[in-house]
């Protein structure tokens, strides 16, 4: 199943998941909606979940599916009943999973106050929960750690070489359903030019003013990464927390100094110039990402309006 249908069913899970929910002891509500049938979680086990955080207004908090990457802890004890911790307890390797953790309970007992512009009474919890290591009988603390360690570190390098091989179908894919007719260079960034702008050109060292908006080519509702758009930063699309004292508007940018899908595509573009870039990972962020908003092997989409360039002073 690709990961925008299992966003999409996890989330109406949720949904479908608002009444008939259990308690616990501690009140925390949950729902089991598929169990795995695997022993329940211990204080100290490893353990791997994909998750999407949301408000009671649905207001998305958080995808582990927007950044392609499964969250691993190590499970503690509980610091008060009911909190993440204590209800993990619940569930086991295979489960899927909807709770309610109480935003004035959390408050209360991390002495950390509720921030005003989350509202309801919840943050609902939509969780999957793909793996759980346990330490085995006589094990010492540091050979368990050592092996959880080199068990998720094994399993994080296959999912990156996946995502690696399947980053050129995305590229394809996003330039298909968006009926895009672009130009692709010797070193795979692919653009279209709506519109050249002046004759002069931009050269290494020159700074070009930009209004832009970067995105991830995924289907997701915060595809956003960074936006010189004021309406686009507070749209609910944006990764980043909405500033409103950001400097919105166009952006300097130094041409080599900045990624080199960058550096090459607006060395096309004049004064009033008008474009769209697909970068590929290997002239963006690469293996390594840019954490927290852009994943490893992740290509990206620059829509770019060049409003001047100043030469470089000799």
């Amino acid at each position: 199943m690709k990961k925008g249908l299992l966003l999409i069913l996890v989330a109406s899970l949720g949904l479908a998941a608002c009444n008939n929910f259990e308690k616990a002891p501690a009140g925390t509500l949950y729902k089991i909606h598929k169990s795995g049938g695997k022993e329940k979680i211990k204080v100290g086990d490893f353990v791997k979940f994909s998750m999407v955080q949301t408000t009671d207004y649905d207001s998305l908090m958080y995808s582990s599916y927007d950044s392609e990457q499964p969250i691993v802890f190590q499970t503690q004890e509980k610091l008060y009943a009911g909190d993440m911790y204590d209800i993990l307890t619940y569930f086991g390797e295979g489960d899927s999973v909807t709770f309610k953790v109480d935003l004035d309970s959390m408050a209360k007992y991390t002495k950390q106050p509720r921030q005003p512009e989350i509202k309801g009474k919840y943050f609902i919890f939509n969780v999957k929960v793909e793996k759980v290591l346990s330490k085995q009988a006589n094990e010492a603390d540091s050979t368990f750690a050592q092996r959880a360690s080199e068990f998720f570190q094994k399993d994080y390098m296959a999912a990156m070489e996946a995502k690696k091989n399947q980053e050129g179908a995305k590229i394809k894919s996003f330039v298909e359903e968006n009926k895009l007719k672009t130009t692709t260079s010797a070193s795979g960034l692919q653009y279209v030019i709506e519109n050249a702008g002046a004759a002069e050109k931009p050269a290494m060292g020159d700074t070009v003013y930009v209004n832009y908006t970067g995105r991830v080519t995924k289907k997701v509702k915060m595809d956003i990464f960074d936006t010189t758009d004021i309406k686009l930063a507070n749209s609910g699309r944006n990764m980043q927390p909405f500033q409103p004292a950001a400097p919105y508007g166009p952006r300097p940018l130094v041409i080599g100094e900045i990624i080199e899908g960058l550096n090459e595509g607006l060395m096309l573009l004049g004064k009033g110039a008008k474009a769209k870039f697909i970068i590929p990972s290997s002239l963006a962020y690469g293996d390594q990402g840019a954490r927290p908003y852009i994943a490893p092997y992740t290509p990206l989409v620059f829509e770019i309006e060049v409003t001047d360039i100043k030469k470089k002073v000799n």
